[in-house]
């Protein structure tokens, strides 16, 4: 079942869409800006981009004659709360599993 959520970590699970969104948070920038920063054709970048405009995690617009690409905060924010979220209830199940299993011995 893809969501918006699952959708977004198969994006962030490739280590080159990573840090080109790490690079897009700090600044906008264009395909060919990426392409001259990392060691991956501008064609690459591209179709990464791509994928990160489709999870949602990336917004492009037209600023001349060039593309800019900048990452989008509030996407990243709710992603860190999924996470967090399902963090919390992994840390709930672990300490009622620890408590339990010490009332055993």
């Amino acid at each position: 079942m893809n969501t918006p959520t699952t959708t977004a970590l198969a994006a962030l699970a490739d280590g080159t869409r990573w840090e080109v969104l790490a690079r897009l948070g700090r600044e906008p920038a264009s395909a060919s800006a990426l392409a001259r920063e990392l060691p991956v054709s501008r064609q690459a970048i591209v179709k990464h981009l791509e994928v990160l405009v489709g999870a949602g995690l990336v917004v492009s617009r037209r600023r001349g004659r060039e593309v800019v690409h900048v990452a989008v905060g509030e996407r990243l924010s709710s992603l860190g709360r999924d996470l967090e979220r399902i963090g919390r209830g992994w840390n709930d199940r672990l300490a009622a599993f620890e408590e339990t299993a010490g009332e055993q011995h």
